[in-house]
């Protein structure tokens, strides 16, 4: 066993990024109990705390760009830039309609790309109005807008109870909303030329993924309603849609068309490699868990792999020989390339708190946060984080979900 540092936040932990391998980690959490307040807290590797700065709102995960300075949402809606000594390098007003509200972003070469609700998270959606997706410019102006509209939601495999007007007999029916409410599923992906971004409606889970052109917002493609999860992207213009709940257990690939390409009966966490191998943790809604550890081979087929007991689980980091860590059931954990299982750390405590993605630093040296607390454990033996598309949680060490080409 290596060894393991800890270092408390100021409340409970929503994101957890850094602009490389060497660090420092940039921490978003909670204020103590303030649940409308943000507060950002650079960490070095040895758990030391550099500097913290406080925002009025929600925590959100941060995000950082191609400098290495990280940006933060808070109240306005507004996009605060810093580099890694604190220092503010500039805020945004965002530019957006009256009763909007941010749910996700990324940062892009051009500025931000966002996608918007158009009522508060989880609140119905005022008629006449839809989600969009916008491309800010870095002065908050918008280059494009472009709505994304949910108005076709139901699902087989939802069925909703009726009855009779005498109140004798009830039935079960097509489920499809009455109120569609404003629901985001992060994260928004962009990959080349491409963005995809999802919106679903909170009280089913049923989701549509809208699939846009990056450089002027046109509508490619929607997929078909469903109970969508996890997400990845696995190329230039290409992501992996993950399906799960109401019978659905699948992932699938969509080209830079929309079309799919090949499906596989399964749903995990996906960990995308440098030369395109798919692996990951299987994730449902089911206890006493069935998981295994799986791979998804390029003919449509699951290799499975080892069993994974208990349920919650880290979004997994994968190094560059093929090893996948990961916290779950009170252990982190280590599944090999050969789909080999071992125990890198057990906790002596219950934890099955609120956790955030794992990281995988230089040296092997593994960052995760459990609830309030963030646990860095070196000497674990693994490689440095692989280089492909999603190699972790958000797409890499930066949790900015882009992939530039060129």
């Amino acid at each position: 066993m290596g060894e393991l540092l800890t270092a408390r936040m100021p409340g409970q932990v929503w994101g957890v990024v850094a602009a490389d391998g060497d660090g420092p980690l940039f921490v978003t959490s909670y204020r103590g109990r303030d649940l409308d307040a943000t507060v950002l807290t650079a960490v070095d590797l040895s758990g030391r705390v550099l500097w913290q700065r406080e925002f009025d709102g929600h925590p959100g995960r941060p995000r950082v760009g191609r400098d290495g300075n990280v940006w933060v949402a808070h109240q306005g809606p507004l996009l605060s830039e810093l580099d890694a000594s604190g220092r503010s390098r500039r805020t945004i007003t965002l530019r957006h309609e009256p009763g909007e509200s941010l749910g996700a972003f990324a940062v892009v070469d051009e500025g931000v790309c966002i996608a918007w609700l158009p009522a508060g998270r989880g609140r119905p959606i005022p008629p006449g109005r839809a989600p969009r997706v916008a491309l800010h410019a870095g002065d908050g102006e918008c280059r494009w807008s472009t709505p994304a509209v949910l108005d076709q939601l139901s699902y087989p495999g939802v069925l909703e109870i009726g009855t009779h007007t005498e109140g004798r007999i009830r039935q079960k029916r097509p489920w499809s909303p009455q109120t569609v409410r404003a629901c985001y599923w992060t994260p928004l992906m962009v990959a080349g030329d491409r963005v995809a971004a999802t919106f679903a409606d909170p009280g089913s889970g049923i989701a549509v993924t809208f699939f846009l052109d990056h450089g002027s917002g046109r509508l490619i493609a929607t997929t078909l309603p469903g109970p969508g999860q996890h997400k990845a992207i696995l190329g230039p213009g290409e992501f992996l849609i993950g399906f799960q709940g109401y019978g659905a257990f699948s992932t699938a690939h969509y080209d830079a068309d929309g079309a799919v390409v090949r499906e596989w009966p399964t749903h995990t966490m996906p960990l995308v490699d440098r030369h395109g191998g798919i692996r990951g943790p299987e994730f449902e809604n089911q206890v006493p868990s069935k998981s295994r550890f799986v791979t998804l081979d390029a003919d449509g087929t699951v290799r499975p792999g080892p069993p994974l007991s208990g349920y919650y689980t880290s979004y997994p980091a994968l190094d560059e020989e093929g090893t996948a860590v990961f916290w779950r059931d009170g252990r982190l954990l280590a599944v090999t390339a050969d789909l080999q299982l071992r125990e890198l750390l057990v906790s002596p405590e219950d934890r099955r708190n609120v956790m955030s993605r794992t990281l995988l630093l230089g040296r092997g040296r593994v960052a995760l946060a459990l609830d309030d607390e963030l646990l860095l454990l070196s000497g674990t033996g693994l490689g440095d984080l692989d280089r492909g598309p999603w190699p972790c949680g958000d797409g890499g060490l930066r949790g900015n979900p882009v992939l530039n080409v060129g």
